[in-house]
């Protein structure tokens, strides 16, 4: 089966279209603004404060413009106990996570029409782990730490990362899948293509962990890596 590439079907005339569609109203161009014009990213509370709306409003309008690739979600970590504060920030449109996520979406549904594999698992997992590599190979992260990284990158692609670290192992919950309609349909192939990514990732970065399993859909809008530790740290500490 060959996969033909017709301009119609380029997925930025899709993004671009979301986000035609996201900033149509009042609402949302007001948040995408206070967002573009704060010194770091806010909560909705914080939002909700600037722009006199509704906080559940303000929730609502946001999951629209991190759809349409226009703002981004992180989890903040703090040293007390309790749920980390979810904050968002406006996306460059440079470096929309967006577009890389369709890239790679393209990329791992090219490689899986044109070879038809038996098992999608090892196919997702050996594109992931190259696209992985290939993506913390061109981020410029100024010095932060390993991990960290890591989760910034996932956060660009859109996965809304949040670290949560135990004693035997690491687990990183990703809160939002860019790909949730096609992952549901296939998720051997697309979530063997995300855990691979973390290898991947995980070993081009230097970090002493690997990403042993990922646990899709454990709640309606969550999937869980769980990281453990291992004594090859890799390929930026071979350096």
């Amino acid at each position: 089966m060959v996969l033909m590439y017709n301009q119609s079907m380029d997925p930025r005339d899709g993004r671009e279209v979301a986000a035609h569609r996201a900033l149509a109203g009042w609402t949302r161009v007001a948040l995408l603004t206070a967002l573009r014009g704060a010194t770091g990213p806010l909560d909705a509370r914080e939002l909700a404060g600037v722009t006199g709306l509704h906080v559940s409003t303000v929730r609502f309008h946001l999951e629209v413009l991190a759809h349409a690739g226009l703002v981004l979600s992180e989890f903040e970590h703090r040293p007390r106990r309790g749920r980390p504060r979810q904050v968002w920030r406006a996306v460059a449109k440079a470096t929309a996570g967006t577009e890389g996520g369709y890239r790679m979406l393209a990329e791992i549904l090219s490689d899986y029409l044109e070879t038809g594999p038996a098992e999608p698992e090892a196919v997702g997992m050996e594109i992931g782990e190259a696209w992985g590599t290939r993506l913390a190979r061109s981020r410029d992260d100024d010095g932060a730490p390993g991990l960290a990284r890591l989760v910034a990158m996932l956060a660009e692609l859109g996965f809304s990362p949040e670290v949560v670290e135990a004693t035997a192992e690491t687990e990183l919950r990703l809160h939002s899948c860019p790909f949730l309609a096609v992952a549901t349909a296939n998720p051997r192939l697309v979530c063997s293509a995300h855990l691979g990514l973390m290898r991947g990732a995980l070993t081009e970065i230097g970090v002493p962990l690997v990403a042993t399993q990922l646990d899709p859909l454990v709640e309606p809008s969550l999937c869980v890596a769980h990281l453990q530790k291992t004594a090859v740290a890799g390929r930026k500490a071979e350096r």
